[in-house]
């Protein structure tokens, strides 16, 4: 969990905002949307209300409401993509879920339920609305406020899954056999209405027994998803794959003017405040490992992804999340950073074995995992079916080609968060066709071959502005303190120069050599003691390394 403490090293609001407003403005990121654009919205959301859930089921969607759907978000979040209800089956073999028509394959002990938000609903292909939504590509997270993807009429109002409303979904539901293997998936469109609005926090307290859920939300819901997210950890590490839960770096709502204290976490997975109803009193940076919960709940959505994946593969036509696998040359340059970190990997322990051993609250530790997080690199999207791009392999050879995410070691796609990201509507309504046995929509045929490149600008925006957001913040809370000494640890080197992350405050920035060990290396995975030179958001963090005591 995040710290939440008061903290002396906090940034304030008036410099932040203007620090953010200079980024956002040398990326050109979006600023209100288009007159056009928004009447586009607003008319959909008014026409949801009207009668949507009537116009959708004479449409043929599923009436779902029934079923006890809850979502499970940070506190404060609006824009709610996601809807879960996990459900064990009985104890019996489900020719219907059997992998082949010829024999009867192992019985189905869990169902899930997984609704998605139907943006398609709401988004008219080719209109104004559309076109914005294409230049903008997904959300770009700061700490004063979002720049959507969407319209708030839409992310925060009749497109999410909110509690005690109709809403229209991308419903998933999939069977998984006693191990976690996926028996069958499908998806359909339906309309849905949740039952709660759950933190992961408090899912959390309930599967450790130390606290309850609300009574509208399924009793059984903490321990299936522990049960069913352990399974699926333990699938993808026969798999090869990794989920790395390192300590990241955010920012922290410090308090709010004339209020108690406030400590949210800014960014994807914190409160959205765009609606300026209160005015933070500062901003300040920590470090924050997600709960069980939260790495539960992840598995579901890549389950989903890895669903949708196969689903596309299957029916010729889709985009799939990719990411490079490691070269030999990267693996060779971790082994002898393992080796100078004195952590013992034999040559025959798998790399994923590896770090899913290791403690990130032991320095040498935590630098190793700083450096692994370098083999993941280089990720995008990969459409086919369209464009002239053909279909990916679909055997075991394929698993090395670009077809496939390497760190989840399988083909993978994003579909679960359309609200806050572009290609997920055309993923969704891929596979909602596929499952129909109908042709893949023509707006979205048309729209594949661009979105590789699309996502691929847009995210890079969105990750410069999320990293110049930090280093500001960086800068601004470290000034004043100039001549003060800190603790730290360094994680790497290359040419004289490292990477220091300090305890307190949550800071990561360079450190060059100098001081260090009597051979002028760098102590890389050793605690450090700092002295801060100068801190300043236009010329950056100067720090000097101290001899060790």
């Amino acid at each position: 969990m995040s710290r939440t403490r008061l903290s002396t090293y906090t940034a304030p609001p008036a410099e932040v905002a203007r620090a953010l407003d200079a980024l956002r403005a040398q990326y050109e990121a979006p600023t209100a949307f288009p007159p056009e654009a928004l009447a586009e919205a607003e008319a959909a959301a008014t026409a949801w209300a009207q009668d949507g859930p009537a116009r959708l089921l004479a449409d043929g969607a599923r009436d779902a409401r029934a079923l006890d759907l809850v979502t499970i978000d940070p506190p404060g979040s609006m824009d709610l993509d996601q809807a879960v209800l996990l459900e064990r089956l009985p104890a019996q073999t489900d020719h219907a879920s059997a992998p082949t028509r010829d024999a009867p394959g192992p019985a189905a002990a869990y169902r899930v339920h997984y609704a998605i938000a139907s943006l398609a609903t709401f988004v008219t292909p080719g209109g104004a609305l559309d076109v914005e939504l294409r230049r903008r590509g997904e959300t770009i997270y700061a700490p004063d406020a979002a720049t959507p993807l969407h319209p708030e009429v839409l992310s925060h109002g009749a497109a999410s899954l909110l509690e005690d409303v109709d809403r229209p979904a991308c419903l998933w539901t999939i069977d998984l056999d006693a191990r976690g293997e996926v028996l069958s998936a499908r998806v359909e469109r339906a309309i849905v209405r949740s039952r709660a609005r759950l933190t992961y926090d408090q899912v959390q307290a309930a599967i450790d027994e130390v606290g309850s859920l609300p009574p509208s939300a399924p009793a059984d819901l903490p321990g299936l998803l522990a049960e069913i997210g352990r399974l699926r950890l333990e699938r993808e590490a026969a798999r090869g794959g990794i989920s790395m839960t390192t300590p990241e770096q955010v920012i922290e709502v410090a308090g709010t003017a004339g209020t108690r204290e406030a400590a949210g976490t800014a960014g994807p997975d914190g409160p959205d405040t765009s609606d300026g109803s209160s005015a933070p009193a500062g901003y300040r940076l920590a470090y924050r490992v997600p709960v069980p919960a939260e790495q539960y709940n992840a598995q579901i959505s890549l389950l989903t992804g890895m669903c949708a994946a196969r689903i596309m593969v299957e029916c010729g036509v889709g985009i799939l999340r990719t990411l490079p696998p490691a070269r030999p040359e990267d693996y060779a340059r971790l082994r002898r950073v393992a080796a100078a970190l004195g952590i013992d990997w034999p040559a025959a322990r798998p790399y994923p074995e590896l770090v899913r051993g290791l403690d990130h609250a032991v320095p040498a530790h935590a630098a190793f995992m700083d450096q692994a997080m370098s083999l993941f690199r280089g990720s995008g999207y990969l459409a086919f079916g369209a464009g002239g791009v053909g279909i990916p392999a679909d055997d075991e050879a394929s698993d090395a080609e670009e077809a496939v995410h390497s760190a989840i070691a399988a083909r993978y796609a994003h579909v679960t968060a359309p609200l806050r990201r572009l290609v997920d509507r055309y993923g969704e309504e891929i596979c909602i066709a596929a499952c129909a046995g109908r042709s893949v929509p023509e707006w979205v045929l048309q729209a594949l071959p661009d979105l590789p490149g699309i996502m691929e600008q847009t995210g890079k925006r969105a990750r410069a502005i999320g990293r110049g957001a930090l280093t500001a913040l960086e800068a601004l809370v470290l000034r004043g303190h100039e001549g003060e000494v800190f603790d730290g640890v360094i994680t790497s080197e290359r040419e004289g120069r490292g990477e220091l992350v300090l305890a307190e405050p949550a800071v990561v920035t360079e450190i060059r050599g100098g001081s260090g060990k009597s051979d002028g290396r760098l102590p890389v995975g050793e605690r450090v003691r700092v002295r801060l030179l100068t801190a300043d958001p236009a010329t950056g963090i100067r720090f000097q390394l101290l001899p060790a005591s």
